[in-house]
């Protein structure tokens, strides 16, 4: 059965094998409470990597037994981030979590050819997963934070990891909408080129798991009326799971829009890298990092 909110992650979790999540720089109290609360709720193991005395010293600010987490010594803020990886490739953790380190540096960690988490010719992609009121399912949606200007290789990428994450909530055929300013045929605009070449590539069976079809407007795409009124058929129009957007800019400013202004939900992991990694900001509320780690923690093999 497809996961229709995102606290239904909870339950999913709990009903698998728990993994283990490492946090890199581990310093401070808006990680540590989010690890905390996952771990107390069952979903996940957590190392945290960090300064063990500024660890316990948050711990014991907000009365968090530090016993339930296994910490790793280590108060430089890159070395701590390499620490991390390190264990993740070691098979000591199965999701990357950034800490109090700098995100430039997490990706460094990461992005590292020697000793970092990406496997060659990967594409590194933000997928994130949002619930808005209106909508009567999530919406899988990418990249909203890491690739500016996607090529067409990369937006093949991201439309496969969108079908996994979607496979991972239990969808078995996602909607696949490739978005654009306009669901006609327009050779002039890239977004629908790319969006016309991805959908043939699907119909001939180079893109697999999914329904995909585009170019979609975003309201051909998420509104049957309007798919009626327009006389756009097929699979996908008015019922999208999940929406590829042409650039950073336009997914950017609707994952905003939905939780800014139609009070949504939302959980993010990069993905691309040996495992998902969960990237969330001291803006983000508690739930969305609570629903960052389901996320990635369901996605994990």
């Amino acid at each position: 059965m497809s996961i229709t909110k995102l606290e239904q992650l909870f339950d999913l979790l709990r009903s698998k094998p728990k993994k283990r999540l490492v946090a890199a720089y581990a310093n401070d109290d808006h990680t540590i409470e989010a690890v905390s609360m996952a771990v107390d709720m069952g979903l996940i193991d957590a190392t945290l990597v960090g300064d063990e005395a500024t660890i316990k010293k948050v711990c014991a600010s907000h009365n968090i037994d530090p016993s339930k987490f296994r910490i790793v010594q280590e108060n430089d803020e890159m070395k701590a981030a390499n620490k991390a990886v390190e264990l993740i490739n070691k098979g000591e953790g199965a999701v990357l979590m950034k800490g109090l380190v700098s995100t430039d540096k997490y990706m460094r960690a990461i992005l590292n050819k020697e000793t970092g988490l990406l496997p060659p010719k990967a594409v590194l992609t933000h997928v994130t997963v949002v619930e808005v009121p209106t909508y009567p399912k999530l919406l899988i949606v990418g990249d909203v934070a890491i690739i500016p200007a996607p090529d067409l290789s990369q937006k093949i990428a991201i439309t496969n990891y969108l079908i996994q994450t979607a496979h991972s909530l239990g969808i078995e055929k996602p909607k696949v909408a490739l978005n654009a300013a306009t669901e006609q045929m327009s050779a002039s605009m890239q977004a629908c080129v790319d969006a016309a070449i991805i959908s043939k590539m699907a119909d001939r069976g180079q893109i697999k798991g999914a329904f995909i079809d585009g170019p979609l407007a975003l309201d051909v795409a998420i509104d049957k009326e309007s798919a009626e009124i327009k006389k756009v058929g097929g699979n996908v129009a008015g019922d999208a799971d999940c929406i590829l957007f042409p650039n950073i800019e336009s997914g950017n400013v609707f994952f905003k829009a939905c939780t800014k202004l139609a009070k949504g939900e939302l959980g993010a992991m990069v993905m691309g890298a040996k495992v998902p990694c969960v990237l969330t900001s001291r803006g983000d509320s508690v739930q969305s990092k609570m629903y960052s780690i389901a996320l990635a923690a369901n996605a994990a093999k």
